[in-house]
């Protein structure tokens, strides 16, 4: 069976379609079982003495069961019956507090900690995250808001409903290969960094999510920087910056079993624990998860498993963390996309990987086409509090790799692949169908030494970060239907890319006065890469280049008053090319960007408003061309002069005590200022044409219904604008706007303790999660391709150049339900 829940075999006039109406019929309905209880909300803002927001403080009402703990922008929230009220908020190492108060209506309550302690968990990102009063365009996201759709869908799919993000997912669904773009820019030109060492893959310059499947279930926070932000570890950030710092060391001992299923036989399972601090000090945490996938798309199928392994030690002015994380993919290939257009309007899941025609003339379908690859991360951070301004971090890491995918290959040339023409009964053989193996095997080693000063007005940061890559690529022969003499595992080609990277940076953000602070940041980075053997298309590939940048960065922020702020940046960041971008074209250059934000912030319990315009001038920008190399990924070119201009709008609305709008808008123009193309044999200027991938409007929004602390209902929707797969503007390279809305809802039961004995159940609670994604059913294309070719035979004559395109057809209706047992 495809799946649990699909409507292609059920006639029109019976399928299930959800309306506006049924769905505001449920919200009333639900309205109206809660309308009796005369409750009062209490919320506010908890900060450090420095008036920098705390995430992770515990806020319970004293004597019960109910609590909360702050998000990442350091907000809580409780919602309470009228009367005296004592809150009980405690912070790590710094003394619980309590707060009394009377509620007769909706208070706003804020929190110092007036000890100066800070989350020594957060030393392992303040080299590549920002504060909330910084100069640079961003957005914060919580474990618990992680949590609320963490049904088994990758990461990627998770952050889709963040300003400016787009995503796409090869089958369909959400679970698999997966991609993300920011302001048009491709998941390439996205620095990735976990416990701020780089995760993006060195050579190649991907994030390959499916690599670290559920990696959700392990975040504490992470932090989306748009433009260039922050410097930061790695291969630089040319559209965003994605900071993810995995779970932080828990005082109480807990474990969790999360089970959940849903469409197209997709079921996760995860299973996590921590023995809480022992002895105050030490603490051990883990989680194995297990997730299964067919895929919307035929045959896509997905088996992920993956681990996460935490020890720690900490004390006052001392975290050290051994973590060891990774995980294994074998999933069935789908990035083929669809060209057809008959099968994308009436077959739109069929699959075209694997496919090939028998001795008898029957098409089959290779039950091999699999990618499967194996990821492991060591890492060992030493996070120090030397005195009250000092505090360092040492960062160590070592990554292994190794995996291939497997391809089912018709009339293939024997001599291409370095075997012989074969003799068979007086004829010559030199083609033959054939089982290829492509391989990667790499090493990955970081250090990463950052220190951290703050004294009055003065915020100081400084390190440096060291990283040497080494990877193997090769193609082996497994299986031939005409092999001859060749052995078993033949390697057709066999290449070695090392990569070393380098960078030291200052940054430092300066108070001038209670409204007006200065940031400025400077970084050097140094690249060394250089390339033996031949390649997959079995050219010689000999590369050594070394590329030196310096990337300024400066701005301001000015605080109007408590609520209102007012910041301006800029930032240069320049990046090298992948290794792809060199096998395509050996002359290719290194990319510029330059990038000014302006910004405004509006921040208070019933509303909040982040509203930024930007302008990216960029030089040689390398930009996608709207073609896939033969596993799927994009090939990119330099453009020349380009630019991205843009507004983006993020707001939340409390419109009453229960209901919550959350929307987000960015409208934007992005340009190659002269193209030229070859076009029927002849060069043509088609002047200033629109960048690929980069739709114009781009909008959001999450109407959120919370009738009591536990219990939510969200309405997410999703506008994406029409874009172009290309660089020329042809219509046949164009993406038609879609227009997508799910619903996610959340229930988290909480056991009380004994009454007479005031012990605490062994079952601390049972979360509850249900997301129903498209339920309108819409049939839409998030991703695809587009290439051109000169056709010279049809008429010997003439030249005529040919388009094509192809697309990735995304799931229609389906959905996801699970729960999770916490002790």
């Amino acid at each position: 069976m495809k799946s649990l829940f699909t409507f292609k075999n059920v006639p029109a006039k019976g399928r299930f379609k959800p309306s506006f109406y049924f769905i505001l019929t449920c919200f009333l309905l639900l309205s109206s079982l809660t309308a009796f209880a005369q409750n009062y909300r209490v919320s506010g803002l908890v900060t450090q003495q420095n008036s920098e927001p705390l995430a992770g403080v515990s806020i319970q009402l004293k004597h019960s069961e109910t609590w909360t703990q702050t998000d990442i922008n350091g907000h809580y929230a409780l919602d309470l019956p009228q009367g005296t009220h004592t809150l009980e908020i405690r912070y790590l190492t710094a003394k619980p507090i309590e707060k009394t108060f009377e509620l007769t209506a909706d208070l706003v309550l804020n929190i110092v900690i007036n000890e100066t302690a800070e989350v020594l968990d957060e030393v392992l990102v303040n080299a590549v995250r920002v504060g909330s009063s910084s100069p640079i365009t961003h957005s914060n996201i919580s474990k618990e808001d992680l949590e609320k759709r963490n049904l088994g869908q990758d990461i990627p799919m998770l952050l889709n409903f963040l300003p400016s993000v787009v995503t796409t997912t090869d089958a369909g669904a959400g679970v698999g290969y997966t991609g993300i773009r920011v302001r048009g820019i491709n998941a390439q030109s996205t620095n990735i960094t976990i416990n701020g060492i780089p995760y993006n893959d060195p050579e190649s310059m991907g994030t390959f999510w499916v690599n670290l499947s559920d990696f959700a279930s392990s975040t504490e926070s992470m932090q989306l920087q748009r433009g260039v932000g922050t410097s930061t570890n790695g291969s630089g950030a040319f559209g965003a910056s994605i900071n993810v710092l995995t779970e932080s060391v828990s005082n109480e001992a807990s474990a969790e079993i999360a089970n959940s299923f849903g469409s197209y036989n997709t079921h996760k399972h995860t299973l996590k624990f921590s023995t809480g601090r022992l002895n105050d000090h030490f603490e051990v945490s883990g989680r194995l998860s297990n997730i299964k996938s067919d895929g919307y798309i035929d045959r896509a199928s997905s088996d992920l498993k993956s681990y996460f392994l935490q020890g720690a030690y900490v004390d006052t002015n001392r975290l050290i963390k051994a973590v060891v994380f990774g995980g294994q993919e074998i999933t069935y290939q789908a990035w083929n996309g669809l060209e057809d257009l008959d099968l994308l309007e009436n077959h739109r899941t069929f699959n075209t990987a694997g496919m090939y025609t028998d001795a008898d003339g029957n098409i089959q379908f290779y039950d091999n086409e699999i990618d499967d690859y194996k990821q492991d991360h060591y890492q060992l951070h030493w996070n120090e509090r030397i005195n009250n301004q000092w505090s360092t971090n040492l960062g160590l890491n070592y990554t292994r790799g190794l995996g291939f995918f497997e391809q089912y290959k018709e009339d293939q040339n024997l001599i291409k692949y370095g075997m012989e023409n074969i003799e068979l009964g007086g004829e010559s053989i030199t083609d033959t169908d054939l089982v290829r193996r492509r391989w990667l095997d790499n090493h990955f080693y970081v250090i990463n030494a950052n220190a951290n000063y703050k004294k009055n007005n003065l915020d100081l940061s400084f390190g440096t970060s060291y990283s040497t890559y080494s990877g193997d690529h090769y193609g082996e022969v497994i299986w031939a239907q005409y092999a001859g003499n060749t052995p078993k595992g033949h390697r057709y080609y066999d290449g070695n890319g090392k990569k070393t990277d380098a960078n030291v940076f200052a940054k430092a953000t300066y108070q001038f006065d209670e409204q007006l602070s200065f940031y400025g940041d400077l970084q050097y980075r140094n690249v060394d890469y250089s390339t033996t053997g031949t390649n997959s298309d079995m050219d010689l590939m000999e590369i050594d280049e070394t590329f030196n940048f310096f990337n300024p960065k400066a701005g301001f922020n000015y605080q109007f008053n408590a609520a209102n702020a007012l910041y301006f940046s800029y930032a240069r960041a320049n990046r090298e090319p992948s290794r792809k971008d060199f096998q395509n074209n050996a002359d290719v250059k290194p990319e510029q960007l330059n990038d000014f934000e302006l910004g405004w912030r509006y921040d208070d319990p019933a509303f909040r408003i982040n509203a930024n315009a930007y302008y990216m001038m960029y030089n040689e920008q390398l930009v996608l061309t709207g073609e896939l190399d033969t596993t799927g990924n994009p090939i990119r070119t330099n453009s020349g002069d380009s630019y991205r201009l843009g507004l983006e709008i993020e707001a939340a609305l409390r419109l009453t005590s229960q209901w919550t709008l959350q929307p987000s808008v960015t409208l934007s123009s992005n340009k190659n200022k002269k193209t030229v193309i070859e076009r029927d044999g002849e060069l043509v200027d088609l002047g200033k044409t629109n960048i690929s991938f980069s739709p114009e409007l781009v909008a959001s929004n999450a109407l959120v219904y919370q009738p009591q602390e536990d219990f939510q209902i969200s309405l997410l929707s999703k506008y994406v604008g029409e874009q172009f797969m290309g660089n020329t503007d042809s219509q046949a390279s164009k993406l038609d706007a879609y227009f997508v809305n799910d619903i996610n809802v959340t229930y988290e039961w909480h056991l009380k303790s004994n009454v007479d004995t005031q012990k605490k159940p062994f079952l601390k609670s049972v979360l509850f999660s249900g997301l129903v994604n498209n339920i309108f059913n819409k049939k839409y294309i998030s991703n695809g391709f587009y290439y051109t070719y000169d056709d010279n035979w049809t008429d010997p004559n003439q030249v005529t150049t040919i388009e094509g395109a192809g697309y990735f057809p995304q799931a229609t209706t389906n959905f996801l339900v699970g729960a999770t047992l916490k002790f």
